[in-house]
């Protein structure tokens, strides 16, 4: 079943000769349960690309529709709602609260949306990201790998359509960026979690279902991986 389509999407910065086209024309579709990974040199339009499908930038032209849903077709306030309860956002950099504690970074999303916690569900996400013992911690008491579980718990917290994560282990070493991958990994399998990573990392690319290459700004190739 489609979960995600996009539909000759366009991305310019600036105007005139100084006019930059990040995006150009880029058309795809994402099965439900899908990993795809999008890889590509700096300056491709990957980035470009994972924001607006996450929508944190909004497209020059072009639509992405997200589980039936037109999601440019929105306003403003709608759209930030949306993107809240239907996208998941990993970051490199965690983008952490620095004055919340683990269980409260994870909760934020439902919070957000004025839903109540359910604690027995937060409290098996912990478990299964292994920081039921860090639930009181700040961010600055935790390691690199510990403040990306957090990361991961609050994409995931919500149950979203989808999961975007930008370069999710770059910030971190060969042991817990396979920790990493392999909590991604079990909630696109357990969970049929519908999951797009944005990698410079050939290990992770070689995991997907699915790799697409950008460069510049265009679909170099999208390839179905093969065990």
């Amino acid at each position: 079943m489609e979960i995600l389509r996009v539909e000759n999407l366009c991305k310019t910065y600036g105007r005139g000769e100084t006019a930059v086209k990040a995006l150009d024309n880029i058309s795809f579709s994402v099965e439900k349960g899908e990993f795809v990974a999008i890889i590509g040199p700096s300056g491709s339009g990957k980035s470009t690309l994972l924001h607006i499908l996450g929508g944190v930038d909004i497209p020059t032209s072009g639509s992405v529709f997200l589980d039936g849903t037109d999601v440019y077709g929105l306003d403003a306030g709608n759209l930030a709602i949306f993107r809240r309860r239907q996208i998941g956002l990993i970051y490199q950099f965690y983008n952490l609260i620095p004055v919340l504690n683990v269980e409260e970074n994870i909760a934020l999303p439902l919070l957000l949306d004025g839903r109540k916690v359910d604690q027995r569900e937060l409290d098996a996400l912990l478990k299964t990201l292994g920081l039921e013992q860090r639930t009181g911690h700040l961010p600055n008491q935790l390691s690199g790998g510990q403040q990306q579980r957090v990361s991961i718990g609050r994409a995931l917290v919500n149950h979203p359509s989808l999961v975007l994560a930008d370069e999710p282990t770059g910030n971190l070493d060969s042991k817990n960026s396979a920790e990493i991958l392999d909590l991604l990994k079990l909630y696109n399998r357990q969970h049929n979690q519908t999951l797009i990573v944005i990698t410079h990392d050939e290990k992770i690319a070689l995991q997907a279902d699915r790799v697409i290459s950008i460069e510049d700004g265009r679909i170099a190739h999208d390839e179905v991986m093969t065990i």
